[in-house]
């Protein structure tokens, strides 16, 4: 039996650079206005005004999610150039801080700072979401509950944000960090069906704990008005190579969860504080680190899960058309993430204002053309 077209969206929030100080610049207002001629509906601003949200048409597969990528980078970069600015791919800015920047205009923002104090105000980071398709809503909770145990192997092969404000963090994902601090973020709890969820949302509704369900920020959701699965915990990946490759593991991943269900089969549901620890491994360590094998109780190195994911979704990569996407995941094993490369030009220059430099060009790289890099 075939699979369920399983359809792609991709949104990616970029830094806005001032290519002189290599610091964040506040300058959405000016974005919005030009890259809507270009970008007219897959363009917005986000809580700080030095970041810049893109968001894919709905994609058939990886290879229309390959060409709207280049197509966004593409675009917001030419947006930043003809304005004398730079766009970053990363979670977190080297240097930086969080309580010099301005916050958006608008209503949404204005309550979140209400709600939230400065956990809203130290939301100085960058996230990548990945949405695939799934009509059944039972089905969807079925894929979420047993896609809960991977979230951390996706976040380890994701991570870009080793700094936060100058400092090294010794973390490969700061913005992890800084995400748990809002309410009703990380791990999701699991659900017994659709309804099971639905009563859950509800009740955080009419108790005044949230007015709309996109006040909740799980690693991965059900998407509250479309019908995808909505995977919210990798850092944004710095190339485009790594985001194809985190995207196809996750639609893969998707694929085969569906294909287990369709056998009456399931993968095992394991306590969260044990997936939370290989969270936090993940965080700490990224590609370097161990974590847990959860089934034979062991600590093994990352690369041994790795593998061992890879080998789980073999016999659907093909069908889905991901595999040349997925095999990325050996670059990433082998070379590092994001976040091993900024630390790397951090060590051999001392100088933050070279990773920035670092991150920019690798953010275009295979987007444009190399004599268009470089303001006129």
């Amino acid at each position: 039996m075939s699979l369920p077209e399983l359809t792609i969206g991709i949104e990616e929030e970029y830094q806005i650079i001032d290519p002189e100080t290599r610091g964040l610049t506040s300058y959405i207002q000016e974005f919005l206005e030009q890259g809507r001629v270009v970008l007219p509906d897959q363009i917005k601003p986000e809580l700080m005004q030095s970041q810049v949200e893109v968001g894919t048409h709905i994609c058939r597969n990886i290879r229309e999610a390959r060409a709207e990528l280049i197509r966004l980078r593409r675009a917001v970069h030419q947006v930043a150039q003809n304005n004398g600015l730079k766009v970053v791919a990363a979670s977190t800015h080297p240097f930086s801080s969080w309580s010099t920047q301005d916050v958006s205009a608008g209503e949404r923002y204005t309550k979140l700072q209400e709600d939230l104090g400065d956990v809203a105000r130290r939301l100085l980071i960058f996230g990548m979401h990945v949405h695939v398709g799934i009509e059944d809503r039972e089905l969807m909770i079925d894929v979420m509950n047993d896609s809960i145990y991977f979230l951390p192997h996706i976040l380890a092969i994701s991570t870009s944000s080793p700094f936060w404000c100058g400092r090294p963090t010794g973390l490969k994902s700061y913005r992890s960090v800084v995400f748990e601090n809002l309410p009703r973020s990380g791990l999701p709890p699991y659900f017994e069906s659709w309804s099971d969820y639905t009563e859950s949302i509800d009740t955080m509704v009419e108790t005044g704990c949230i007015d709309e369900p996109t006040k909740i920020w799980w690693d991965v959701r059900p998407h509250p008005k479309f019908p995808t699965l909505e995977f919210r915990v990798a850092d944004i990946c710095t190339t485009i190579e790594e985001t194809l490759c985190v995207t196809g593991l996750l639609v893969a991943l998707v694929g085969k969860l569906i294909k287990l269900r369709r056998s009456n089969l399931a993968w095992r549901r394991y306590r969260r504080h044990l997936i939370n620890e290989n969270k936090w491994r993940a965080v700490r360590f990224g590609v370097n680190g161990h974590l847990l094998d959860l089934g034979k109780r062991q600590e093994v190195p990352f690369h041994f899960l790795a593998n061992e994911l890879l080998e789980f979704i073999d016999d659907v990569v093909d069908e889905i058309g991901v595999r040349n996407e997925v095999d990325y995941l050996q670059t990433i094993l082998k070379e590092g993430t994001s976040a091993d490369r900024q630390k790397r030009v951090y060590d051999e220059t001392n100088d933050l204002k070279a990773v920035v430099d670092h991150l920019a060009e690798e953010t275009i790289r295979g987007c444009v053309e190399p004599s268009a890099t470089s303001p006129a």
